[in-house]
């Protein structure tokens, strides 16, 4: 797996050590990190200066928070891998990346299509009340609701998700209810693992966050057991 992230407002320096130790302490994942110090919207992360960045792996996290990167030549070269078929797992403000026009009124871009969700705002932190709407999900089975520490809630823009787009969660926060876990089919063939839950470190670090992300990810790779456990191979490594 690689996992892509840096840009503004959250602490990516720690972060990464949380998601990729997390990760593999679930799965037998391994995980190549692409860290991008700056702490700008506008900065592409470098590991895009590749046209093959994604050759070398099986699935990519995207992590990364870069609304104003707006360059339609990078955001296909990002996204050409996972019309082909290459899995991905997008978190938090990795949804609110690429904003080409029209991603704040009716427009649907091109990275939502990605990501299944338009989403452009969100709320002021207070803790966030998750609430499975699908218990029956491998990726979701046995899991109990919960609630967050004080969190950013992404709204679902106009109130719903793409047709493509089938909601795991929902989160409250407030008077507002919206989609926060999901899975998209991008182009008729791409598993899509997505959450816009994971502003701070200490709900990254949470462990029902990290079997949340890593099943996410097993289950967009094609290795989530119907019981939510790794299939066979792709448990943990002692």
């Amino acid at each position: 797996a690689l996992l892509v992230l840096g840009g503004c407002c959250h602490d990516y320096a720690k972060q990464k050590d949380i998601l990729s130790k997390g990760i593999a302490a679930r799965a037998n994942v391994e995980i190549t990190v692409a860290y991008d110090p700056d702490t700008t919207t506008k900065h592409l992360n470098p590991v895009y200066d590749n046209p093959d960045w994604a050759k070398a792996y099986d699935v990519i996290i995207h992590d990364e928070c870069c609304s104003d990167v707006k360059d339609m030549d990078v955001i296909n070269r990002i996204l050409k891998p996972h019309q082909d078929g290459l899995p991905a797992v997008v978190l938090h403000c990795g949804m609110h990346c690429y904003r080409t026009e029209g991603w704040d009124k009716s427009g649907i871009t091109p990275w939502f299509e990605f990501t299944g969700l338009p989403t452009i705002r969100h709320d002021a932190q207070e803790p966030i009340a998750i609430s499975f709407v699908d218990k029956d999900s491998p990726i979701t089975r046995g899991m109990e609701d919960w609630t967050t520490i004080k969190e950013e809630l992404y709204n679902n823009r106009d109130g719903k998700v793409l047709d493509t787009a089938h909601p795991l969660a929902r989160g409250k926060q407030g008077k507002s209810d919206n989609v926060c876990v999901w899975t998209n089919l991008y182009n008729k063939n791409t598993r899509v693992f997505a959450t816009t839950l994971g502003h701070n470190d200490e709900t990254v670090a949470d462990d029902r966050y990290l079997d949340l992300v890593t099943r996410g990810l097993l289950w967009a790779t094609g290795h989530l057991g119907d019981d939510g456990k790794p299939a066979p191979g792709y448990e943990a490594k002692k």
